[in-house]
């Protein structure tokens, strides 16, 4: 069994308007805007020392946080396309090893409209999307074949860049302790297979709210 924690150590979140919608971000964390400036994320770190880009220390914390308008100055001074930051859309991973379930959950969220999608189908797969991809969300089944619940959401706490992260745990074989485990190890929320379209959504668009 894949439960090298530490694989999952490389995993790297804002705004909704009325009735759950997204809108444009006004705070940016370096990793978030390392991949919208398509450079690594020491080089964002370095700028922001420099003073070159302009933000703030989250208080009682060494977290940096770039506001918008000085993330667009600073890609604007150096020739940066704007093409990445104005999307509006969360980013959410869909994780299962059923691929119809996989299917299922990709065609809701895409016809809402308000969401980038990547998928994954194991543990490993999972933390090299989400190195990649940074997601806001992951949809996390529980019994994948290499890496369980437990240790992804373990993993993602234990993580201050990944403060910002939610989990929801998508399952139809679980029992209610360790429902009640996974929610206290990191996940949000718990979703039971089978679900409507609307539960999940309501789910989806509630953990969201809270990832503000």
């Amino acid at each position: 069994m894949w439960d090298d924690k530490a694989n999952w150590m490389g995993l790297l979140s804002n705004g909704f308007g009325e009735k759950g919608r997204v809108t444009m971000k006004d705070l940016f964390t370096t990793g978030e805007a390392a991949e919208i400036c398509r450079v690594s994320q020491q080089t964002i770190i370095r700028c922001f020392d420099s003073g070159r880009l302009r933000g703030f220390r989250v208080p009682g914390s060494k977290f940096r946080r770039i506001p918008r308008a000085n993330l667009i100055k600073f890609m604007r001074d150096n020739s940066i396309p704007l093409d990445n930051l104005d999307s509006g859309r969360k980013k959410v991973l869909v994780v299962d090893d059923d691929a119809e379930i996989v299917e299922l959950i990709s065609d809701i969220l895409s016809r809402d409209g308000h969401f980038d999608i990547r998928t994954a189908s194991s543990g490993y797969e999972a933390g090299m999307v989400t190195q990649q991809f940074h997601p806001d969300l992951i949809l996390l089944d529980y019994m994948l074949p290499d890496v369980n619940g437990n240790v992804v959401c373990q993993t993602i706490r234990n993580n201050p860049e990944f403060e910002s992260t939610r989990i929801i745990i998508v399952s139809g074989v679980i029992k209610q302790d360790e429902i009640e485990q996974i929610l206290k190890s990191g996940a949000c929320e718990f979703v039971k297979k089978p679900f409507t379209i609307s539960e999940l959504m309501d789910k989806v668009n509630g953990a969201l709210q809270v990832a503000m």
